[in-house]
């Protein structure tokens, strides 16, 4: 046995006495701000650490002896193209429809409408799982993992012995590759073997120069988890150069001082001080009208270009590229509301000790950048918009398809994007917006008779645009409900009012905006009354009951749908006068928006939800679609229209604060849009509630997971985009045409700062309070001209130089 080296012995015992005091003691200034922590490994899923790309999602476990690192590629998908000529008898049963609708006959009218669906979308798929398996024992003292998420690096650092062990990974979005660093406290101490599998079908192989080999291929059909336990859920096309998605994990130790050697399936490293692994994945997805596994790309050419380009290079020389890029967004914005103790404690403790009510604002800032933190990480320029579970899913047949489900969820993913200064990350949907009209003009068409484009309630890779329900099979309580389409195209607007691009605006956003305004007047019917409905026309997964006490889903001119359409034309006749184009389209649209059915107010004091003064069948129902004119769109306020404001006070009251994730986030908008900053902060009080994990997935009972993913439950990220959206719109508002400073300031943030917001109009605004009153503003204009400043009753006009900063105090 080998003698100990005196001079090593003292060193190692400096070492961990600092390492003790580092990570031990957790003071303030020992860990740095925006870092979410953990003192045990992670047990499941919603306790990992999510990391990514855009393109690629990581989930980190930090488990011993055997790291667990979840893989997901954002185009990774089950199926292929869609046929959106799927159902074209679809459109004869309209007119029946509508006849019972009209006589009152709403149940044949539920019963008729199933004939107008198709199929269902396709799953988000898991791509792979990378295992660690370090072979130094089991005896873990000082156990610390962390995400830091101004690096979006996390990493994982524990003691055995004498010897301390550590792992960071991060994925890069410059390299497009999955790094992995391990490192040990004493030479020769790290030992470790790298496998990867896939619960799709699968090979794997190690080659000669320890290059470890998963080539994997994904279904052509992914049957919906709701629909249980039914045979042929995956199908597979055994034809070896069939449909299907292809895909490839090509896995390599970049670098080490130890010795390598490989198994037909594994590669391993021993004997070591440090180690680097660098992990490509790629898929042969090539575009939503190309089948995947005749017309895709070839995978292992991808994976194995991105690989080339890191070898030669040096640990630090790759991570600095990937900080350097993720800060250049997350940076933008800075958000803090006070210091406390708090930050001593894990997060999941601190967490915890949140929903038994201590106060710990600086987890609600945390809990703000996170969300800012997962859209950078889940949606980049040139990639796949972020889904139901953004770029992370363990499951083969996960909740709800992963997909993307239209009538809330997708939009409130990009809540975040403009007002919080991550404009590139709107590009993905703004750009898959495109892919929806082109199959959404054969929807249009073949199922409601209508020019222009439209989008159904479910949508995914593919750009499928039907009505879902396998052709009768689903409820129209969620299968039938055409009005996706108006409602993307309130963010092709957004991204214009935010940015002021007219280029974009003429060249991209206004044809689709055109295209979906087209459909909506072709699609609106006179109705009782003289004035302009949808029929059929449903409120997103909400039932009514009438005087006959009939629960039904099919109605005539919903609140929601109407207010959709009223949006939508408001933005496309502002589009159209700013291009000057379209004067006789424009005056088609404003005659149809000057005969649409207003909102109305029920007997209750509360905003109708239906055509008529009908009770809804779950009166805490968690979707709110009818306040969508309150938020996200304009056209209620408490400043220009009080009376509506009140009545969606009173149905927010009727509602209740419960729900699910994303439900309690979009109420912290909607009471921010109300000006009731307490009441708002309530929410976001109850949406940060604490949700246990657990094996089985969960479907009641909305929080956050100890990781801070949003709890529907399952895992629903639009929870977090919602939460974080809501937070800006406490903070500052520009909706009415003028900035709105500090419009919703909750009584628990006596004072803080947050600087880097946007404002519409191409605004960027700092703001700093204290004892609950604004100090100063900064407002740095893009654009020279007359702004609107708002500060409770208080207004201010100014006329301001682009590019200048300015000052403001009231």
């Amino acid at each position: 046995m080998e003698k100990s080296n005196p001079g090593q012995i003292i060193l190692s015992i400096i070492f961990i006495t600092l390492f003790i005091r580092f990570i031990g003691c957790k003071t303030k200034d020992a860990l740095p701000d925006r870092i979410l922590w953990y003192d045990r490994p992670a047990a499941y899923f919603e306790e990992a650490l999510p990391l990514g790309n855009g393109r690629i999602g990581a989930m980190v476990y930090g488990t011993v002896p055997s790291e667990h690192i979840l893989l997901n590629e954002e185009t990774l998908w089950a199926g292929g193209p869609v046929d959106p000529d799927m159902n074209p008898d679809a459109v004869k049963y309209l007119p029946m429809v509508r006849e019972a609708l009209f006589k009152g006959d709403y149940p044949l009218a539920d019963k008729l409408v199933r004939h107008m669906q198709g199929i269902f979308s396709e799953s988000f798929l898991p791509l792979g799982d990378l295992y660690l398996d370090l072979h130094h024992g089991q005896d873990v003292e000082e156990y610390y993992r962390e995400l830091d998420l101004r690096k979006a690096v996390a990493t994982t650092r524990y003691r055995i012995g004498d010897t301390t062990f550590q792992r960071e990974v991060f994925v890069s979005f410059p390299d497009q590759l999955i790094f992995m660093r391990l490192s040990a406290s004493k030479p020769g101490a790290l030992d470790f073997t790298l496998r990867c599998s896939s619960k799709l079908r699968y090979d794997i192989h190690a080659t000669g120069d320890h290059l470890l080999i998963l080539d994997g291929r994904g279904p052509v059909h992914a049957a919906p988890n709701y629909l249980g336990d039914i045979p042929d859920a995956l199908v597979y096309d055994d034809d070896p150069e069939g449909k299907g998605m292809r895909f490839q994990v090509q896995a390599r130790v970049l670098e080490t001082d130890g010795i390598m050697e490989h198994s037909e399936t594994t590669v391993s490293v021993h004997q070591a001080k440090t180690a680097l692994i660098a992990a490509a994945v790629a898929s042969s997805f090539n575009g939503f009208d190309k089948e995947p596994g005749a017309e895709g790309k070839d995978p292992a050419k991808l994976a194995e270009a991105w690989l080339k380009k890191a070898e030669g290079r040096h640990y630090q020389e790759l991570k600095e590229a990937h900080i350097r890029d993720f800060r250049t967004f997350f940076d933008r914005v800075e958000f803090s509301v006070g210091e406390n103790s708090q930050k001593e404690l894990p997060t999941d403790q601190r967490l915890q000790q949140h929903r038994e009510g201590k106060e710990d604002p600086d987890l609600e800032s945390l809990y703000f950048q996170f969300g800012r933190y997962l859209l950078i990480s889940c949606s980049r320029p040139g990639g796949i918009p972020a889904n139901l579970q953004g770029v992370w899913n363990p499951h083969l047949r996960p909740p709800w398809s992963s997909n993307y489900t239209t009538n809330i969820n997708a939009e409130m993913n990009y809540w975040p994007a403009e007002v919080c200064n991550l404009p590139e990350m709107h590009e993905p949907l703004l750009r898959f917006i495109g892919n929806l009209a082109v199959t959404g003009q054969v929807t249009a068409r073949n199922f409601f008779g209508c020019r222009g484009w439209c989008c159904n309630h479910n949508t995914d890779i593919w750009a499928m645009t039907n009505p879902v329900g396998d052709f009768g099979k689903g409820h129209p309580v969620w299968a039938n409900w055409p009005m996706a389409g108006a409602w993307f195209s309130l963010h092709l607007w957004d991204h214009y009012d935010f940015s002021r691009d007219s280029g974009w605006l003429k060249g991209y956003a206004y044809p689709l905006m055109k295209g979906a305004a087209l459909f909506c007047l072709d699609w609106l019917i006179e109705g009782p009354d003289g004035c302009l409905v949808t029929a059929p026309a449903t409120s997103p997964e909400n039932l009514y009951k009438n005087p006959k006490g009939y629960a039904g889903a099919v109605s005539i001119g919903t609140t929601a749908d109407l207010a959709l359409i009223r949006g939508l034309f408001r933005k496309v006749l502002r589009a159209a006068e700013i291009l000057q184009t379209d004067a006789d389209f424009r005056e088609e649209i404003q005659e149809a928006l000057d005969r649409l059915c207003p909102f109305q107010v029920g007997r209750k004091g509360n905003l109708q939800e239906w055509y008529y003064d009908w009770e809804d069948a779950d009166p805490q129902h968690r979707h709110m679609s009818h306040l969508i004119g309150l938020h996200p769109d304009n056209q209620i306020s408490p400043l220009t229209t009080p009376e509506l404001a009140e009545a969606c006070r009173r149905s927010l009251e009727i509602r209740g604060d419960g729900g699910t994730g994303w439900s309690k986030a979009w109420k912290i908008n909607h009471w921010a849009r109300l000006l009731d900053g307490n009441h708002a902060y309530r929410m976001l009080r109850t949406h940060l509630n604490y949700v246990d994990p657990s094996p089985e997935t969960q479907y009641s009972g909305g929080g956050t997971y100890p990781n801070l993913f949003d709890a529907h439950p399952p895992f629903q990220i639009d929870g977090n985009f919602g939460g974080t959206a809501g937070i800006a719109e406490m903070l500052l508002q520009s909706h009415n045409n003028e900035i709105h400073l500090l419009p919703a300031l909750p009584d628990a943030w006596p004072e803080g700062q947050i600087k880097g917001l946007r404002a519409r109009g191409s605004y960027t605004v700092d703001q700093e309070w204290k004892d609950g009153k604004l100090l100063q503003a900064v407002i740095r204009p893009d654009f020279g001209g007359e702004v609107k400043i708002r500060y409770g009753d208080q207004v201010k006009t100014l006329k301001m130089k682009s590019r200048k900063k300015y000052r403001i105090k009231f």
